[in-house]
């Protein structure tokens, strides 16, 4: 190994790889493997050579550097899967056994290694096992990774500096909540110094504050290190008339900028080492636990409901900014408030990201293996911690801790998963973030399994599902039900449509899909999981909305399963955010994939939107009225901070033949955060095969409709098994009746193109698409979709008011898209469940 480390080694047949990713990552750049091929199947599985990954593998780089008596050189390492040999010009800087862990971000001095000239850097990753390493799995998500990972997946980073170095600033503030009588914040800085040098020095720290409006606050202070010897320096001043930072559906995002540069003194003052720009919010989020033991969160005084996803981190660690925003802009556009990072706690942009587009983040460790190897978790085939492990478990704590601890986006960390980390591991991390200033919640898991007495319950409850349950599910009062904080849980959807399908599935895997329903399935899951087939999503299926007759008619149906699945979900816990036990958050799992799946997501791999994200957009909505399954009363739903006052809503139950059976008015006032039941939906018994529910929900100050929602209601309900549950469903003993959607009268529905704005100030154009049901019966689950006219595909990402839409009788609707594209090779296609295939591209024209 020596040698390779040597400058000057022909490496001419070596991959020249991008700074992050796993060794698969690197390969697929190199053209040894093509995604599109990859992916296609189970090509990963039949034409990935394993014994690629069974030995170690080197990364290599030369550099120049200009070493001098007063200079210092500092390597860090911020992310290798998942242990690694270290080695410069030539000598071992570290092994293996110090550098682990996948975020294991260690500083090395390195100075007596560097030569004046050409350098040589040389990393050894060693294979990852899951079992015995600390590194980032994907359990039951997905098919594992043939790499498992192995890889420098963050920038490894080398940096010059004086005496004295600076860690990343960490800022503290004393805001409390807004409104309290005082003009200012007191803003604390910190950076931890180190003085590499073998004598005294008098360090100077000088530090700017900029707030966005260009206006800045000066900071400055001294202090005196003894030889190579550490010390926590802080600076506090006051922030008049602070900015406040406000999660995405409260308010704006204003950020500060703090620098700060360290000078010592030698003779006059020489700069030793300067800081990058970070930014910072002014917010404070805590976490209580009810009387019901459930967490509850606030954020800036204000009670949060949590409504958010499991994010699907990339197969092989590759980091796209504009891929992540795209998703946070899905998310928000749901109206969801919070991603969940189980593990992969991703790259730093992710979080500057959220901060500037109001996402929160909560972050943690994630479950299984060898990160909840604890004598008391008999789940877990992981290997026992030893005394490494724990040091281990620290430099990763740290690490992270420091990377987020002044983003305002954090929401909090969980430093367990499926379980709690024992007493010795609390104590690790709880001190680790202490030492980082880390103001946000800390929580024991995201189970009820058990908890160190150091951190108390979690609150928060893992009890599924993740396979599918009928709607009403959402409206009991066990298992996963919306009551308490869900950390993970949903109804095991997400099936992409055609097109994406066919980018990843053979035609056997199609025919497979809708014709075998309880065949194992690649793309689902790994294949000694109780989540490689759709066993139980396709009995509901089938005996709900009946056997399918074509890939087409099995496609809409799951759209239709998937839709009502989610919305469901949403809308339950939305209805009690204050109810006598109130449903404090949500989790589903998951948001997307790592790589093109069938379930678990509620937009495709490709961002193409799909029934699961519209019914997620639909049960999400801000302000909203819901329809309870179980009792069939109606909720008026308000997530805003400040909006309130009368609501009028409207209650319209007619049959497939579009007769009328009942309908209502309704009035009430909303308030704040809160839910409330306003009434119940009449003539429920006598619905007669399937009939549609519309609820519209009007502010009489605005023209508009704040939210209009339609279901498809059985005559009889869904009936659950709920003492078989187990802990990733719970059976269905009697299924409730769609069939009869099957013989729904064909339709017409017109399309035209009402409004077109190019390329305004968000760099989207933007369309308004007026529908129009021009038959006596109504259109049902009525999809839009702008396809690219030159290529034939989706186009993606999309962005629309509404989709997979109902319309009453010779109603209108309008709605809205946007996307990125010139809408002149935009074809908008029309389809639906009873609706006949039309196109518009022409403005007023079919």
């Amino acid at each position: 190994m020596p040698a390779l480390s040597q400058p000057g080694v022909d490496v001419s047949s070596w991959y020249r790889v991008s700074a992050r990713g796993t060794v698969m990552a690197g390969l697929i750049e190199n053209g040894v493997y093509n995604e599109t091929e990859l992916w296609f199947s189970d090509n990963m599985e039949s034409e990935t050579d394993r014994s690629l990954f069974e030995a170690p593998w080197f990364y290599r780089e030369e550099f120049s550097a200009s070493p001098s008596a007063r200079h210092f050189f500092l390597l860090k390492t911020n992310g290798i899967t998942s242990k690694a040999d270290i080695y410069m010009n030539g000598r071992k800087v570290v092994s293996s056994d110090q550098q682990q862990g996948s975020y294991g971000g260690h500083q090395y001095n390195v100075t007596e290694y560097i030569r004046k000239g050409t350098n040589c850097l040389l990393i050894r990753a060693y294979p990852t096992n899951y079992l015995r390493d600390f590194a980032m799995g994907f359990v039951d998500w997905n098919p594992y990774p043939y790499d498992n990972g192995t890889g420098i997946w963050r920038h490894v980073e080398l940096s010059q500096t004086g005496p004295v170095s600076m860690s990343p600033i960490r800022v503290v503030t004393n805001f409390i909540k807004p409104g309290e009588p005082r003009e200012q914040v007191i803003a604390t800085v910190r950076t931890n110094l180190k003085n590499w040098s073998a004598k005294e020095v008098r360090v100077v720290v000088n530090s700017t504050i900029t707030a966005e409006d260009g206006s800045s606050i000066p900071l400055s202070g001294s202090l005196v290190l003894q030889p190579h010897s550490s010390r926590t320096f802080a600076l506090a001043v006051p922030i008049k008339k602070p900015k406040i930072w406000w999660p995405a559906e409260w308010g704006s995002q204003p950020l500060y900028t703090v620098t700060a540069t360290t000078y010592v003194q030698e003779g006059g003052l020489s700069v030793s080492d300067c800081s990058g720009p970070q930014k910072f919010g002014i917010r404070r989020v805590t976490s209580d636990l009810n009387k019901f033991n459930d967490t509850a969160f606030s954020v800036n005084g204000a009670y949060f409901q949590v409504r958010g996803a499991g994010l699907g981190t990339d197969m092989f660690m590759r980091f796209d900014e504009q891929r992540i925003r795209r998703i946070f802009q899905y998310m928000l556009d749901m109206g969801l408030n919070t991603i969940r990072l189980e593990g992969k706690q991703e790259q730093p942009e992710m979080y500057n990201l959220a901060d500037r587009m109001g996402m929160m983040i909560l972050a943690g460790w994630e479950c299984c293996d060898k990160w909840e190897g604890w004598k008391y978790n008999d789940e877990a085939d992981g290997v026992k911690w030893d005394n490494n492990d724990y040091l281990v478990a620290k430099a990763q704590m740290l690490h992270e801790a420091e990377m987020m601890q002044a983003h305002p986006s954090m929401l909090g960390f969980l430093v367990g998963s499926d379980y709690w980390p024992d007493d010795r591991a609390s104590k690790v991390y709880l001190e680790a973030l202490a030492q980082m200033d880390w103001p946000n919640p800390i929580i024991a898991s995201a189970a009820k399994r058990g908890y160190p007495e150091a951190l108390g319950p979690s609150g928060m409850k893992m009890n599924g599902p993740y396979d599918w349950v009928p709607p009403n599910y959402w409206y009991g009062t066990k298992e996963g039900a919306a009551f308490g904080f869900g950390s993970e849980l949903g109804a095991g959807v997400g099936t992409p449509e055609l097109q994406s399908l066919k980018r990843f599935l053979s035609e056997e895997d199609l025919q497979m899909l809708w014709t075998e329903p309880d065949a194992g399935l690649y793309h689902m899951s790994s294949n000694v999981s109780q989540f490689y087939h759709r066993t139980i999503y396709n009995k509901a299926l089938y005996s709900r909305y009946g056997k399918p007759s074509s890939l087409e008619d099995y496609l809409m149906k799951s759209q239709m399963a998937d839709y009502e699945a989610t919305r469901a979900e949403y809308e339950a816990y939305s209805a009690n955010q204050n109810a006598t036990r109130p449903a404090t958050g949500l989790i589903y799992w998951m948001l997307n994939g790592a790589w093109p799946n069938l379930h678990w997501q509620l937009f495709d791999y490709y961002l193409s939107p799909m029934g699961a994200y519209f019914g997620t957009k639909a049960g999400a909505r801000m302000e909203h009225v819901a329809y309870n399954y179980q009792d069939h009363t109606v909720s008026l739903i308000n997530h805003s901070l400040k909006q309130k006052g009368k609501r009028v809503i409207i209650v319209e139950l007619i049959d497939i033949n579009g007769k009328k059976i009942s309908g209502a008015k309704m009035t009430a006032n909303t308030f704040p955060t809160s839910s409330k039941s306003i009434g119940t939906v009449a003539g429920i018994d006598k619905i007669k095969g399937v009939a549609f529910l519309r609820l519209i929900l009007r502010d009489p100050k605005v023209k508009h409709d704040l939210s209009r929602n339609v279901y498809w209601l059985s005559p009889s309900t869904d009936v659950l098994a709920w003492s078989e549950s187990n802990w990733y469903y719970t059976p269905v003993k009697d299924y409730a009746d769609y069939t009869t959607l099957d013989t729904l009268t064909p339709v017409t529905v017109k399309a035209s193109l009402v409004a077109i704005k190019f390329k305004t100030k968000d760099r989207m154009t933007h369309v308004e698409i007026q529908l129009e049901n021009k038959a006596k019966v109504p259109a049902v689950f009525v999809r839009v979709n702008a396809i690219d006219s030159s290529t034939g595909a989706e186009i993606a990402p999309v962005y629309w008011s509404d989709n997979y839409v109902t319309l009453w009788p010779k109603e209108k609707l309008r709605l809205t898209v946007q996307f990125e594209r010139d809408v002149k090779s935009i074809v908008f296609e029309i389809t639906g469940k009873n609706v006949k295939k039309v196109a518009v591209k022409n403005i007023g024209s079919n």
